[in-house]
């Protein structure tokens, strides 16, 4: 699939750059200075390039591998903090959720956030649970990666950690985890505030951080309402699992400092005026952690996992509406012929109960890997539709454009991605063969 949306080919085309002219420190998009975001994920693409990886795979294999490396992390952590079921259960939804598939995918901030972000929590949790300090220093270093995915969004979403644990805030003040996180944040920082002077701290700080939060310049204005579909959506098909959360929070610190950072994120999201689904990326792996604690210990967990089964019957209707509604081609046609796709619930809601009537021990390992065939065959059968609606790939492949017709921001940016660099417009003629200025 080409590079899909307003930020990926942007993205990638600035780690192109500086793989191509050696700085790492300024980032720059079609020879501008741009300073939306630091350079974790920059440097990641130019690693690719430099690799000799070609324009799609460069961007989005880092983070791909970067996706697979957190996944080997996340049951690990959990394992050693509970055990090898609640680890095996959590990474599972966690790895075959249509959130961290959809977001290991592409080449954008939100999966790196997400998982140095992740990776701090759950580093703390000996802390909160019996005030291991061992850990610390890896977790601030983790932090300080996160600042470098996606500036100061992880410093405050790691406020309730800070918060549950302040009698001892002083061990987050010892030399090995201020140097940790000092040397992952303050270089990059540092050097760009040198090199840019206030303009870096106007842009990055200014509009973009702060900026987000109520500003109407950055066109992502969505309601107040907006993450409560956004959640379900980033967890399917596994939210009916949410029936089965640990109900004794209080009684063990971890559980409780992973709910404070779900509950004070998705409150903390829902507050700004701009709203984008992969914001909420960094509360997955924490609420998959929690439902993978409940599903464990839950006395019957076979029952949970029915609707998962079912909801994952709705695939074939996704990929059937799902590339139309992207390109706002949607017609009663498409919607009739995605709706003949939803006969596939019957045989998955079958499947269901006779896996929780009969095989009770099986049915959470049949429902994880269904969902992982089920979005394998999604990849395949729909990714060719996306790239056909919502990719420059397709037209520069076909016709190389020497100048940009007029197209959708998304695919104009893409566009420009192909072609190396901003192409003019193509010129307007009238009836009579006579150029219209723009």
């Amino acid at each position: 699939m080409g590079m899909y949306s307003v930020d990926e080919p942007r993205y990638a085309d600035i780690g192109r750059a500086m793989a191509h002219t050696g700085d790492l420190v300024t980032p720059r998009l079609w020879g501008q200075p741009w300073f939306e975001k630091p350079a974790l994920l920059y440097w990641m693409t130019a690693a690719g390039f430099r690799a000799g990886l070609g324009p799609d795979l460069a961007p989005r294999l880092p983070v791909a591998i970067l996706s697979v490396l957190f996944l080997a992390f996340f049951w690990w952590r959990l394992k050693l903090e509970w055990d090898q079921r609640a680890a095996s259960c959590a990474t599972a939804m966690l790895a075959t959720s249509a959130g961290w598939l959809a977001y290991s995918h592409v080449a954008v901030t939100d999966l790196p956030l997400a998982a140095f972000f992740s990776a701090a929590v759950l580093l703390s949790l000996p802390w909160m649970m019996r005030q291991d300090r061992s850990d610390l220093t890896a977790a601030a270093a983790c932090l300080g990666l996160a600042a470098m995915a996606k500036g100061l969004v992880p410093l405050i979403l790691f406020l309730p950690v800070l918060a549950i644990g302040w009698r001892r805030l002083r061990d987050w003040l010892r030399p090995g985890p201020l140097l940790a996180f000092s040397v992952c944040v303050f270089p990059w920082y540092i050097l760009c505030t040198i090199r840019n002077g206030s303009a870096f701290l106007k842009v990055f700080f200014v509009q973009q951080q702060f900026g987000r939060f109520r500003s109407a310049a950055l066109q992502h204005l969505q309601p107040p309402w907006f993450y409560l579909p956004m959640f379900l959506l980033l967890l399917y098909p596994w939210f009916p699992v949410l029936v089965v959360l640990p109900a004794k929070i209080r009684n063990d610190p971890r559980v409780r400092t992973l709910a404070a950072v779900v509950v004070f994120g998705f409150v903390f999201f829902s507050a700004m005026a701009n709203k984008l689904p992969g914001y909420l990326l960094p509360l997955i792996p924490p609420t998959f952690a929690l439902l993978g604690l409940g599903l464990s210990r839950a006395r019957r967990p076979q029952i949970a996992v029915v609707a998962p089964m079912l909801l994952l019957g709705a695939l074939p209707l996704i990929s059937a509406i799902a590339p139309q509604i992207l390109a706002s081609h949607t017609s009663i046609g498409t919607v009739v012929t995605g709706l003949n796709s939803i006969l596939w619930l019957i045989p998955a809601a079958i499947l269901g109960v006779i896996m929780a009537r009969f095989a009770p021990k099986q049915a959470f390992g049949t429902a994880a890997a269904l969902a992982g065939l089920g979005f394998l065959w999604f990849q395949f059968a729909t990714f060719p539709a996306f790239d056909a609606h919502g990719s420059a790939r397709p037209l520069w492949l076909a016709d190389h454009p020497q100048c940009a017709p007029p197209l959708s921001r998304e695919t104009l940016y893409g566009l420009y991605y192909y072609a190396g660099g901003q192409i003019s417009a193509c010129p307007v003629l009238d009836q009579s063969g006579t150029r219209v200025v723009r």
